[in-house]
């Protein structure tokens, strides 16, 4: 089976500046996969080459395997994009602007899919409400439907929920889940690491025009042992038993740094037996935003 989107020794340079070097990747199709970073890392210059909106200085990129240069009404055919700007027509209502969205791809008479669209994005409602009478929260909603009145078989979000509350959040990821539940690639870019985590199967991570990291997201969060086990004691100091413990005081709280779970009884057992009050107790598994802040900070761990 073909990638969904393949990337092969991508380079992109603005005068001395590097916004991408030897970008070397693909997604299969039905993934979800997010593209993570910090700003300025490369991830909206890599959306729009892949888009076709901007040229590499060299490299390859194919959608569905067309290339988007050679080919580039097919690559574009096979792809839809939510964009991270509120970019909208003023002067057009919902449908119109559906409409007129449609017949960039020459597609016509398509009134029930983008009645469908308008209905599962709940925008039935506002369907001949002009553009400009909508809350952010709702032109993020008809971008997202612009991006489907084509059915492209691979969709990227760039940071889709920016801005949004949480309801719509809820409603717009349950929308999403059921598009690649159906088949469609998910692309993914936020700042939100938890929705990455729960959403997506596979990551990569940019960092000043490079991909550093790039595996299955639980295999990453595997790679880092240390559980964090934060406890508020009614005491002074730490008995002496558990100095073999690295730990770190946070204001009234101790953080024990553990590598397994039966280390909790045995450190609970200690604080029983010299009369220490447990008076708090927290347990921080490894998560997503663990691996990123070790990895943009340029913590190296096993496997990475």
């Amino acid at each position: 089976m073909i990638p969904a989107i393949e990337i092969q020794r991508l380079n992109k340079s603005f005068g001395n500046l590097v916004a991408l070097e030897n970008i070397q990747f693909s997604i299969n199709q039905g993934e979800f996969f997010a593209l993570l970073g910090p700003n300025g890392a490369g991830k909206t210059t890599l959306i729009s080459i892949v888009a076709g909106l901007m040229l590499a200085n060299s490299g390859q990129v194919k959608v569905m395997g067309h290339d988007v240069v050679t080919n580039y009404s097919k690559a574009r055919s096979m792809l839809g994009v939510v964009p991270q700007e509120l970019v909208f027509d003023p002067f057009f209502t919902v449908r119109e602007t559906l409409v007129f969205q449609s017949g960039y791809f020459g597609i016509k008479k398509n009134k029930a899919w983008i009645d469908e669209i308008l209905d599962r994005l709940d925008l039935a409602d506002k369907a001949d409400t002009n553009m400009r009478a909508l809350s952010g929260g709702m032109k993020r909603r008809v971008l997202v439907a612009q991006a489907l009145v084509h059915k492209p078989p691979v969709i990227i979000l760039d940071e889709p929920t920016a801005g949004v509350d949480v309801e719509l959040r809820q409603a717009l990821w349950s929308f999403i889940r059921q598009l690649n539940h159906d088949g469609h690639t998910i692309v993914l870019t936020t700042h939100y690491l938890e929705e990455a985590e729960a959403l997506c199967q596979h990551v990569a991570m940019l960092k000043n025009g490079k991909v550093i990291v790039l595996d299955s997201i639980r295999d990453l969060i595997n790679k880092i042992r240390d559980i964090s086990f934060q406890l508020r004691l009614a005491c002074e100091e730490l008995p002496m038993q558990l100095i073999k413990w690295s730990s770190i005081r946070q204001e009234d709280c101790y953080i024990f740094k553990i590598q397994d779970y039966w280390e909790i009884s045995e450190i609970l057992t200690i604080l029983r037996q010299e009369e220490i009050e447990v008076l708090e107790m927290k347990l921080r598994e490894p998560d997503l935003e663990e691996v990123f802040v070790r990895v943009m900070g340029g913590k190296a761990f096993e496997g990475i």
